[in-house]
């Protein structure tokens, strides 16, 4: 699912971009993507723009939240880290933080590894039509063996 979602992010820079369901499971399908990997992460979609286009009331931001039982065994424990790290750098709002916790919990197995929680918080943004900083892209995008220190 989430190499779909990946593909999806990369080829659709907006949401509005984005084809309708069944044109996209076809285009998905004709890249080589299984059909139950696609049907997942239409489904996932989806939810995301349900969640991204309801109103909703946001938490105030710098609440603290405190994670049910279920939401922490969804996270593994550097995905709940990154989370941690996220908030606290102030990354996430705090109706961001709730919609990435809504479509974490949303993901058909658990717990979420690092790189697939950061495809979650990407698309979150995307959905949004936001893009973080630089500093925070680059978290998200570059993994930590292909850093070059300086």
């Amino acid at each position: 699912m989430f190499d779909v979602l990946v593909y999806v992010y990369e080829h659709y820079w907006r949401p509005d971009a984005c084809p309708e369901a069944g044109l996209l499971a076809r285009k998905l399908s004709a890249v080589g993507f299984e059909e139950e990997e696609i049907a997942d992460a239409l489904t996932w979609l989806d939810g995301l723009r349900s969640v991204s286009t309801a109103p909703m009331v946001a938490p105030a931001d710098g609440s603290a939240r405190v994670l049910a039982s279920a939401e922490r065994e969804r996270f593994g424990p550097e995905a709940l880290g990154f989370l941690h790290f996220l908030e606290s750098a102030g990354v996430l709002t705090g109706a961001m933080r709730e919609l990435v916790l809504d479509r974490a919990m949303a993901v058909p197995r658990a717990p979420l590894t690092l790189d697939d929680f950061k495809v979650l918080v990407l698309l979150a943004f995307w959905s949004r039509g936001e893009e973080p900083d630089s500093l925070v892209l680059d978290e998200l995008f570059v993994d930590d063996a292909d850093r070059v220190v300086h």
